[in-house]
């Protein structure tokens, strides 16, 4: 790629604005910035009483110091309200005026390298421009602003001031090879090569340090649109970026090692909205349901990610909502027959993450009556097509994979299938690796799944690839000898409860309830108790694609500024709008294809052909602003500092970084070792039971289908799914011996070898020596319960606990303490010597006489 040179180092930026504070005037709102240890400050003023609403945002060109500051709060009139914030999201506005947004509260959820990353716990909205006019406010106002405020800001919005959490960590730890705001990669010229730079350095290994200001990837910053009035400021650390999805970390606990265990999912802002609202693609290939998810894998020097993505399928179809009924029809709306929309959805992708894209495809394929056959069957035409006009190697490659049809068959196992494809598509796409003194290793290619909803089987499908992908980071950094993982350890045990936690959130962000079927329901381990559970979120799922979903789509339109108020008689209100199809298929480009030069088939531009298999992106990387420093201590790119904080008091709560996961508290495990990369034996006491007395699973539902319909029959859907296996598996459970206990003698040299010495029983000597050494100490701090026994019975332990003990002073030091020595007496001869010696001449330039001399040695004698 474009950083082999180890001497030259890129740092990021760290924002020197994470704390913020409000003061508001009458006239003014005046926000004072300033970095982590509050030393230097900015200031930003805003006007209150302009007639036009208009938002005139001033900026002060210097930067202040505390003293500064101090001068200028104490010379605001009277007593101004006052508001501490970490951060500014921007500013919206509806139809009387903006509000200006800040992030109150937050909390450390995750972190890496030496990067903290932080999710909005609170925010407050603050109206900007006074109301100076007896005229009645908007009736429309009040109604928008609760419609904005349905987007929880304190659910799953995460930032970072040092990290690029729009971008993956391989993007992240790329060399700059183009700096601008706007910058087009074929005919803008790029940097020169880092590897024949001289850098104008005295030795051929002297170290360069570079600072640069990350290109976010607006298709995740959710507050791009609050962020544009700020846009032409000048300092660009008060634009705080926000992303919405999942991130969260674990810890694996490697004999006493830790190994941080990262999941970042990130939600694209393009074709955004509810699960019936946004289906397919719009004409600019964006997706919905689009997500990103990150793994991430280090042990604090070392860094190894891998990435996948999940999205719908590419193509213009969708249901018909007007009929209340769970499942509703799946209609194409638009024939596409040279896949134009697809070819951008697959372009952007090549784009962003080379080649080769895999399609895990886990949409039924077989059914009775036409369902998700449909697009299955166009998502399969599209690749084939757009496949005749790529070269041979860096062709897209389909995985079809029916799940249900897999889980429903006799003793059909759908994670031993899935980690088969898994481990397919690991050794094709390969991982970033990060270390001192290693080569690196990049991620060429990403796996895209997608089911119909992308919730569900799309989740337990990533997991099973994550999974895979962890088993080789680990290898990759040396814990384990086999990638291979086994279920119920710790460590998969706690990747799954990422994964859990993962996809209920995505399924709450999109389909308005938690999953439906999890991982265990796949794996054939999930309790019959369960079911319950399934229907309820079933229904939950259901009421809210009904009642609320259309409700929660106005909001995402508006927050994300696809819809904009207006005051004007000729434009309607957002919920009386009957569709939002112009938003999502005119904010971001044309209504309908572009009828351009460019030939059809040629889909993939060159540049991004000329750098497969590795990512156009990653190598032609753009950065905002790269600065030459002379030192690595800078507060601007001084990350450990940063991490520390070490001049600041804080909570134990706030201190640590990352929240270990509670792992196996639902079972009690016996442990025949402590390596988190083995099965875990659950004990007998414990073991499922089999509620069914006509020997069906614990796991199956009472009224499921007999397993004698046809093969052909392929009616039931994702939510009428049936987790069932036999006797016989329960039974070779059952039946699996306890393995051989695993102890440290049989891996480590004994302490004999190592130190000259084992440890052996001790002597009946020594023990009674012992024993009086602690009655010793029990004696001196009054006995075994000094604060419980009354005097007497303490003065009675005393007595007992001085049996057998004599202890003899091996000095006499009188009365002498701390407060008061008694002088000694000095005898008559001592106190004449002394005497005759105070009265020598002090006189230390001339040699002293032989007969002082004589005096002096016959004193030092006698000492």
């Amino acid at each position: 790629m474009n950083n082999d040179n180890p001497n030259v180092i890129f740092s990021p930026l760290i924002s020197a604005i994470q704390k913020v504070v409000l003061y508001e005037t009458r006239q003014r709102l005046y926000l004072v910035g300033s970095n982590n240890r509050e030393t230097r400050f900015r200031l930003l003023s805003i006007d209150r009483v302009n007639r036009n609403n208009h938002l005139i945002i001033e900026e002060n060109e210097r930067e202040f110091n505390s003293q500064d500051i101090r001068r200028f709060v104490a010379g605001l009139p009277s007593s101004p309200k006052v508001t501490s914030a970490y951060g500014v999201l921007g500013f919206v506005r509806f139809l009387e005026g903006f509000y200006l947004i800040l992030v109150t509260k937050r909390k450390c959820c995750a972190h890496i390298g030496m990067h903290l990353v932080y999710t909005i716990k609170d925010t407050v909205m603050v109206r900007v421009n006074e109301v100076t006019s007896q005229k009645p406010p908007h009736p429309h106002e009040d109604r928008y602003k609760k419609m904005f405020q349905n987007i929880d800001l304190r659910s799953n919005f995460y930032f970072s001031y040092s990290y690029d959490l729009t971008r993956t960590l391989q993007y992240n730890e790329s060399a700059p090879r183009y700096v601008g705001e706007s910058v087009n990669l074929d005919h803008d010229e790029p940097l020169p090569n880092w590897n024949k730079l001289t850098n104008n350095v005295n030795h051929a290994n002297e170290r360069v340090d570079y600072a640069f200001r990350s290109s976010s990837r607006k298709r995740f910053v959710w507050n791009a649109y609050l962020l544009q009035p700020m846009e032409d400021i000048m300092r660009k650390d008060w634009l705080l970026e926000v992303t919405h999805g999942y991130v969260s970390q674990s810890s694996i606990n490697v004999f006493g090692r830790h190994v941080n265990v990262c999941l970042i999912a990130r939600r694209s802002t393009r074709f955004a909205g509810t699960r019936f609202l946004k289906r397919g693609a719009n004409f600019q290939g964006d997706v919905a349901n689009e997500v990103e998810t990150e793994q991430i894998v280090s042990d604090g020097q070392r860094l190894c990610s891998f990435t996948q993505m999940r999205g719908s399928i590419p193509s213009h179809w969708s249901q018909d909502t007007s009929k209340m009924v769970p499942k509703p029809q799946i209609q194409l709306d638009i024939c596409d027959p040279y896949a134009q929309t697809p070819s951008r959805h697959f372009e952007r992708l090549l784009f962003h993450y080379g080649s080769p894209l895999i399609v895990l495809n886990l949409v039924k394929k077989r059914e009775r009556r036409k369902h998700e056959s449909i697009i299955s069957k166009e998502l399969k035409y599209s690749i084939r097509y757009l496949n005749q006009f790529l070269p041979p190697q860096h062709r897209m490659k389909h995985i079809h994979f029916d799940m249900a049809r897999q889980s429903r068959q006799s003793g059909g196992n759908v994670m031993e299938k899935l980690a088969e494809i898994a481990e397919s598509i690991v050794e094709q796409t390969g991982m970033f690796f990060k270390a001192r003194g290693s080569d690196l290793s990049f991620q060429t290619g990403i796996v895209r799944t997608n089911c119909v909803d992308c919730l569900d089987r799309t989740n337990s499908a990533q997991f099973a690839i994550g999974k895979c992908a962890l088993g080789h980071q680990l290898d990759r950094l040396g814990f384990v000898k086999s990638v291979k993982l086994e279920f119920d350890s710790d460590c998969v045990t706690m990747l799954e409860n990422l994964y859990e936690e993962h996809g209920d959130t995505l399924a709450l962000q999109y389909g308005g309830s938690q999953l439906v079927h999890r991982i265990k329901t796949y794996r054939k381990t999930a309790l019959w108790t369960s079911q319950g559970s399934d229907v309820m979120q079933t229904l939950s799922r259901y009421y809210s694609n009904t009642f609320s979903d259309t409700e929660k789509q106005h909001s995402i339109n508006l927050f994300l500024g696809l819809f904009r108020p207006s005051a004007s008689k000729l434009s309607q209100p957002l919920w009386d709008l009957q569709t939002d199809y112009d938003m999502h298929n005119n904010a971001f480009g044309p209504l309908t294809p572009s009828n351009n030069c460019k030939l059809i088939t040629d889909w993939v531009r060159h540049k991004v052909r000329s750098c497969l298999p590795y990512a156009c992106s990653d190598s032609n990387k753009i950065v905002k602003e790269l600065i030459r420093v002379h030192s690595n201590d800078l507060e601007t790119i001084d990350a450990y500092s940063n991490y520390h904080l070490s001049f600041k008091w804080t909570d134990l709560s706030e201190h640590i970084a990352f929240e270990i996961s509670q792992l196996a508290l639902r079972y009690t495990t016996f442990r025949t070792n402590y390596s988190p990369f083995q099965r875990q034996i659950q004990s007998s006491s414990n073991a499922r039971q089999n509620p069914s007395m006509t020997g069906q699973s614990s796991t199956s539902s009472m009224n499921s289908n007999s397993s004698s319909s046809s093969e052909a029959e392929d009616t039931s859907s994702e939510e009428e799914l049936s987790a069932s296996f036999h006797e016989k598996e329960a039974n070779q459970f059952e039946q699996k011996t306890e393995p051989v206990p695993f102890k440290f003698e049989s891996i480590l040299p004994s302490m004999q070898e190592v130190y000259g010495c084992s440890i052996s029983t001790p002597s009946k000597q020594n023990m009674d020596i012992y024993k009086k050494y602690v009655q010793m100490g029990k004696l001196s701090s009054g006995g075994s319960h000094p604060a419980v026994l009354a005097v007497a019975q303490r003065d009675i332990e005393k007595a007992k606990i001085k049996r057998g003990i004599m202890l003899q002073p091996l000095s006499d030091y009188g009365t002498d303490s701390y407060l008061s020595v008694v002088p000694p007496t000095v005898d008559a001869k001592s106190l004449r010597i002394y005497a005759d010696y105070c009265k020598i001449p002090r006189n230390f330039n001339t040699v002293p006489k032989f007969e002082e001399f004589d005096v002096l040695y016959h004193y030092v004698q006698k000492l």
